[in-house]
């Protein structure tokens, strides 16, 4: 019997009592509790000399007279009885309670709730046990209450809706054990999850939905719903998704922009939920008259323009404001200006969609930060939060420098919650900032599957910590290999040595490849490689990087050529030397959120200590917009690179650059360069030069989102060529063009990004290898 069954039958027999002819019952509150009272009810009055309770087992009687709250002799009205009634009722200690007066003494009838002897869950296959009793009030060895139950039941009922099962049934039932104890037990029937069925928008003019679709972090259900998480219906997503609908208009000029509401509608068959977010979107705006002025004597306000760099004409965006207020106001901290703020001053102008800005640079107001105060970081230092500001105490307050580094605490990603505010210190120019934080796991072990149709299966394994011992370390240590290559590295990084924004690491690989059907024989590398990284502007970094490697060539067979034989030869070459990476990439400013650019370039000289030394150096620049209100990405990517050997031996296979299928599409691995055509196999011996372009566009389909396939077109064109040792001029070596284009399918799947190509080879040499079809993937479960 269910307890809505049991209230029930109680209730019935409380009706059945009210027929008794010898009494009139008053009842009140709960089930099972009644106040029995004469028929002259009145202005009636008692005194009571005595109180009688029964029924009572483990409640003492001086518990009984602190609710009852009558005293002997007291003389109490009717309605002061059914006072002291409330009380014992409301006392969540009794499943019954009766006063009877009977002359001068005051009957008290009860019956006790059981005590709980256990509490179980049946039915729950989706959550635990105990993180279920963790959320309900009722305990093991309490006292049962019909109430408490049934608001357990209904708690964790919630707990299954917040996970998007919000068909969820929860039946509390009791099992009696006698002795006044009983067994709770939670029957629970999980139903299946609540999927968003369909995601809309109204009031969305500028941008289609399925645009919007793509910006928002909550999906529709698609093809692969048993696995995908984001489309499971979350309120607390959807509130999130509101905000990121707001910074998307705005980033694009949309500075009205307004999400009215999101209403989430349950169809009668309660199988999912239809979500429409309304917006609406107002004027787009764009940047009219830039101006900069300065209000602070003795400032040039010229200097201070040109780091701005803000364009009249593009598209207002706010966060584009923000960065350049920031550039000015760190310039003038690095003169030695303090309090110096910089304040937007917006002129609108409607009719032409345009936001004339003028930056005034100001004097700020004269407060200094005291002291900066973290709380609930346990395992993480102190000194890995302070790192992120760029203020310290006895600095001049600036807001924005405390939002920027709440920012950077929040992608650190060592925190579930990050909470940054400020307040009055000691005095009125004092503030203190308060940083609470709530940390997250921030290590993962994983093991995981690749697949190419270049090199076959593989498998991987890694472990990984980013906050190593709370000191905001990076450490990491991965195998992954398939039928022919072996490969593990080992990765350490300190990313703020000294407090500053430098970091000190070292990576390390050991790498064997087998003989396989591009390559006859086999490797093995090491590579050791200590670092220093710091940045040299906004969005530029240099690591310098001492190194040193070992290498050899083995089991090559007699159909080789005799370049690969007298390389291996050479047998195990070890050798040391230096190297310098610079990097530049846009998306460290984000100064357009539409636009990438990106540059790498590593120069290294080594092989001191082998018997061959070198320069080798290699450049990758690569620049991805979007058009067509971002539907469409275009991406066009350069790369080179050049060894040349200035001493010893000359360059070995593994030394040089051998332009994979991922470098240039349409030919297979060892597919293209010098090739020795009188050996018996004809192997690829790579080269010492290569330059290769890439353009690629990739662009929905028309399919639904939820599906997360797109479609997209490229074209590579490079050459691999050079090589020290040409037998005497009959490998040729030279520098001949190939080109490929072709078609690609992109596919968004929980099991990790599926990538199909199709290419077709336009030029080649007649002994180059094709390689027309290929699909990766590479996962983690």
């Amino acid at each position: 019997m269910t307890y809505n069954e049991q209230r029930n039958a109680r209730k019935k027999g409380l009706r059945k009592s009210v027929l008794a002819p010898a009494a009139t019952a008053v009842f009140l509150g709960v089930s099972g509790a009644s106040v029995v009272l004469p028929t002259a009810l009145h202005a009636q009055s008692y005194n009571f000399s005595s109180v009688q309770i029964v029924g009572t087992e483990r409640i003492d009687a001086s518990t009984v007279l602190s609710y009852l709250g009558i005293g002997k002799g007291q003389t109490v009205s009717a309605a002061e009885l059914n006072d002291a009634y409330q009380r014992l009722a409301g006392s969540g200690l009794f499943n019954s309670v009766e006063l009877q007066p009977r002359g001068g003494t005051l009957v008290v009838r009860l019956q006790e709730h059981a005590m709980i002897s256990r509490i179980n869950v049946e039915g729950n296959r989706r959550k635990d046990d105990a993180d279920l009793i963790a959320l309900i009030q009722s305990r093991p060895r309490g006292i049962f209450s019909p109430s408490t139950a049934e608001r357990d039941a209904q708690i964790i009922a919630e707990a299954y809706a917040e996970d998007g099962r919000i068909s969820a049934e929860v039946t509390p039932r009791i099992i009696r054990r006698g002795n006044g104890r009983v067994d709770l037990v939670f029957e629970v029937i999980e139903g299946n999850n609540a999927e968003i069925e369909r995601l809309s928008f109204a009031g969305n003019r500028s941008f289609s939905d399925s645009r919007l679709r793509r910006a928002l972090s909550s999906k529709q259900a698609g093809l692969l719903r048993a696995f995908v998480q984001s489309d499971t219906y979350d309120p607390a997503r959807l509130e999130f998704d509101k905000q990121v609908l707001r910074d998307f208009y705005q980033s694009r000029g949309f500075v009205d922009i307004q999400v009215l509401a999101v209403a989430a509608e349950v169809p009668q068959a309660r199988d999912g939920y239809q979500v429409t977010f309304e917006v609406q979107e107002g004027q787009q705006f764009s940047f009219g008259e830039i101006d900069t002025v300065s209000e602070v004597d003795g400032l040039d306000p010229a200097e201070y323009e040109r780091v701005a760099r803000l364009r009249t004409g593009s598209v207002y965006n706010p966060t584009r404001v923000d960065q350049a207020i920031a550039r000015m106001e760190r310039l003038a901290a690095q003169k030695g200006l303090n309090f110096i703020a910089v304040e937007p001053r917006i002129t609108r102008n409607d009719r032409d969609g345009k936001l004339d800005l003028t930056l005034a640079i100001v004097r700020g107001p004269r407060v200094i930060v005291e002291r900066i105060d973290i709380e609930g970081n346990q395992t993480t230092l102190d000194r890995v939060v302070r790192s992120q500001f760029t203020t310290v105490e006895g600095d001049p307050f600036n807001p924005r420098a405390i939002r920027d580094a709440a920012e950077r605490i929040r992608a650190l990603g060592y925190f579930a919650n990050v909470e940054v505010e400020a307040r009055e210190g000691s005095a009125s120019d004092r503030v203190v900032v308060d940083v609470d934080v709530e940390e997250q796991g921030t290590g993962s072990l994983s093991f995981g599957a690749a697949y190419s149709t270049a090199t076959g299966f593989g498998l991987n394994a890694a472990f990984q910590e980013t906050n190593f011992l709370g000191r905001g370390q990076f450490i990491k240590v991965e195998f992954n290999g398939g039928v022919d290559a072996r490969n593990y590295a080992f990765s350490f990084s300190e990313p703020a040595l000294f407090g500053r924004d430098l970091a000190l690491g070292i990576d390390a690989f050991y790498s064997e490849t087998l003989a396989n059907a591009y390559a006859r024989y086999d490797t093995t590398t090491a590579r050791v490689e200590p670092f220093l990284d710091f940045p040299v502007s906004e969005a530029s970094r240099v690591k310098v990087r001492p190194f040193a490697t070992g290498a050899t060539i083995t089991n090559v067979p007699g159909a080789s050529s005799a370049v690969l034989a007298a390389e291996s030869a050479r047998g195990w070459q070890f050798g040391g030397g230096a190297g310098l990476t610079y990097t530049f990439d846009t998306a460290r400013n984000a100064i357009d959120p539409t636009t990438r650019a990106f540059l790498k370039v590593d120069a290294d000289v080594g092989g001191f200590g082998s018997d061959n030394r070198y320069f080798k150096a290699t450049a990758l620049a690569r620049v991805q917009t979007r058009i067509m209100n971002d539907q469409v990405t275009l991406r066009a990517e350069a790369e080179g690179g050049a060894l040349y050997s200035f001493a010893g031996a000359g360059s070995r296979v593994t030394d040089r650059f051998l332009l994979p299928s991922s470098q240039l599409r349409g030919f297979a691995p060892y597919g293209v360069g010098p090739r020795d055509l009188t050996a018996g196999n004809q192997d690829a011996l790579g080269g010492n030069y290569f330059a290769v372009g890439r353009v690629e566009a990739q662009f929905p389909l028309g399919l639904p989102e939820e599906y997360g396939i797109s479609g997209g077109v490229f074209a590579d064109v490079g050459s691999l060529w050079g090589l020290d040792n040409t037998l005497g001029g009959t490998i040729d070596d030279g520098l001949h063009l190939r080109s490929a284009v072709g078609a690609s399918l992109f596919w968004e799947t929980p099991i990790g990004p599926l990538r199909f190509n199709y290419a077709v080879p336009v030029i080649k040499q007649g002994y180059d290898v094709e390689n027309r079809f290929e699909v990766t993937i590479q996962t983690s479960f």
